[in-house]
Order: C-alpha cells, then sequence, then structure tokens
C-alpha cells in the first residue's frame, strides 16, 4: 500500500501579505522591546537628575545667602547661622591624598605583581581575597579602625618614629589617635581593592606581543614592565586611581569614626580633621535651623558634583584603554 504523496501545491501557499503581516508583527515587538530598554535605561540618568534637582532645592537658601563665598569661610556656628565649608573640603581632600599616596603604590604593584610575577596558581586566589576587601561594610572598617588601627598608630607607630618627624609641620601637636593620619589609613585600605582590580584588567589587557618583544630585544621582566607595559596601560592606571579617589571622598562612616570631627583647618596629619561626607552624617538628623539643613545640603551638593564629576571622567579613561585608544589596550 503506498502512501500519499504531498506536493507543493497541496501545502499551504504564503502570499505576499502573509509575509507582510508577519513582517509586521516582528516589527512591532521589536519597537515594544527597544522602547521598554530605552525607558529602562533612562531611569539611571533621570535618578541623577532627580538627585541634583532635590539637593539644589532645599540647599537654594544657602546658596542665596552665602553664595560662593561658603567655599572661603571657615565659620560653622549653627547658633549664628553662620556657615563655611572650607575646613570640610580641606579636609576631605587632605584625608583623600593621604589615602591615594598610600593606596597607590601597593595598589599599583600588586596588581604588577599579580600580573606579570606571580606564580599562575596563586594569581586568582589573592586576586580575589583582594577583591573581597570591597564586600566589607563601611563601619566594619570603622570599628577595626577605633579599636585596632588608632591604638597601633598612637601606642607603636607614633612613639617609633615621632623623634625623627616631630619637627616637621606635618606631625605638630599631640597625637592622641583621631587623626587625618588615622583616617588616610583607613580610607587606603577601603580603596585598595577597586585600585588594584582595575589596575590589574588593564595590565591583562595588554597584547602579549608587547611583551615579547621587550624581552626578545633583551629587556628583563621588571624593565619590560617598567618601560612597555606601564607606559602602554597609562591611562587606564590614571583612571583606576581616580575610581579609588572618588571612593575616598565619597566615605563617610569609617572615616567619621576615627578622623576626629574637629571644624578646623591643620596641616599636621596627627590633628583630628573633618571630611563633607561626615559633616552630613554627624548633624543631618540634628540639624538646629533650616538654614543650618540647608547648609548642609549645600556640602552635600558639592560633594555630588565632585564625586560624579571624578567618577566620570575615570569611567571615561578606562573606557578609552577598553576602546584600544591611545592607551593601547583593549579590555572589555
Amino acid at each position: 500500500m503506498s502512501l500519499p504523496v504531498s506536493t507543493a501545491a497541496d501545502s499551504p501557499r504564503i502570499t505576499a501579505e502573509d509575509r507582510w503581516k508577519a513582517l509586521r508583527i516582528v516589527s512591532r515587538g521589536d519597537a515594544v522591546y527597544r522602547t521598554a530598554l530605552t525607558a529602562v535605561a533612562l531611569v539611571l540618568p533621570a535618578l541623577l537628575l532627580a538627585l541634583m534637582a532635590e539637593l539644589v532645592v532645599n540647599a537654594w537658601p544657602a546658596i542665596r545667602q552665602f553664595r560662593l563665598g561658603f567655599f572661603a569661610r571657615s565659620t560653622w556656628d549653627p547658633v549664628a547661622g553662620q556657615f563655611g565649608a572650607l575646613p570640610l573640603i580641606v579636609g576631605t581632600l587632605y584625608s583623600s591624598f593621604v589615602a591615594m599616596l598610600i593606596a597607590v603604590p601597593l595598589a599599583l604593584g600588586t596588581a604588577i605583581f599579580l600580573t606579570e610575577f606571580a606564580p599562575r596558581p596563586l594569581r586568582r586566589p589573592v586576586a580575589t581575597l583582594i577583591e573581597l576587601l570591597a564586600a566589607i561594610p563601611s563601619v566594619i572598617y570603622g570599628l577595626w579602625g577605633i579599636f585596632v588601627l588608632l591604638p597601633l598608630l598612637r601606642d607603636v607607630l607614633w612613639p617609633f618614629i615621632r623623634p625623627a618627624v616631630s619637627w616637621l609641620p606635618l606631625f605638630q601637636g599631640v597625637f592622641y589617635g583621631p587623626s587625618v593620619l588615622a583616617g588616610g589609613v583607613i580610607l587606603a585600605i577601603m580603596v585598595l581593592p577597586y585600585v588594584t582590580a582595575v589596575s590589574r584588567e588593564v595590565l591583562l589587557a595588554v597584547p602579549p606581543a608587547q611583551r615579547e618583544a621587550a624581552l626578545a630585544l633583551g629587556a628583563t621582566r621588571w624593565e619590560a614592565v617598567w618601560t612597555v607595559i606601564l607606559p602602554y596601560g597609562r591611562t587606564g592606571i590614571v583612571g583606576a586611581v581616580m575610581l579609588g579617589l572618588g571612593r575616598a571622598l565619597g566615605e563617610t562612616m569609617a572615616v567619621t569614626m576615627v578622623i576626629g570631627n574637629r571644624h578646623e583647618i591643620s596641616a599636621s596629619l596627627i590633628e583630628p580633621g573633618y571630611t563633607m561626607a561626615a559633616a552630613i552624617a554627624n548633624e543631618f538628623a540634628e540639624a538646629a535651623s533650616s538654614m543650618h539643613l540647608a547648609a548642609l545640603f549645600y556640602v552635600g551638593l558639592v560633594l555630588f558634583i565632585v564625586t560624579v564629576a571624578v567618577n566620570a571622567l575615570a569611567r571615561l579613561l578606562v573606557w578609552r584603554v577598553a576602546r584600544g585608544s591611545a592607551a593601547g589596550s583593549s579590555a572589555a
């Protein structure tokens, strides 16, 4: 018994109109999908603008009264209604500078070791452990700073180095523990994983041919790193440092717990300091007047603009490396 054989004449005919309907359904689905993704993508910039607008609106009384003189005054008197953010700005920049001065050599040295010199079985575990430092809550760093770092600096390190450095302006005064130095050290520990991770990715993105060419010309491993690899990824490394700086500028709890929170300008590292983030955290809930609250919002607005600008520039530099620009990397 033979089975019926289907022919092209028996199959349903697909007309041009059917194809057009199918294409319209597909294109309509693509349009909906594209619109939904665009809306989701616009949420974050909109949120950023909303945050800035809220800060400007709430800070407007202080902006209108103090104008740019807010950044040049040192008085912070909620009772008299006089506010100046200069000590806060100086304290933020000073502690962040100390942190980067400590963290950058350590982070860059660690990244070079992990990418160029460490045994392969050791690279991934060490890199993972360093990256886990970024997962520790800020308040835990602060507690560690109070119970471990401050006694270590005050009772062990300071008596040892005081005879050699006490004549320097950077080490004038009595060291009680909470200080710009303590804040800088705790910030250095906190930004270390960020700078290390990004620097490591930048160095890994350097093409192997660059290393091989330097070694083939007779360079040692270190000479290859210093003359070829680091210059090749310079832009990305600068971006990594700026990402760490943005993290240091905006850090709050850990710094608040160890820096001393004194609204004064001092060049001494062993004297207490104050930062913009610490002032907001300490005083926002206890603002004595509407002008006090507006001044804190003004400080927050300045901190917001500075950190967004620093992080945006850092992302741009890292993106340039990722796109294989003048830095010469092709990292993704």
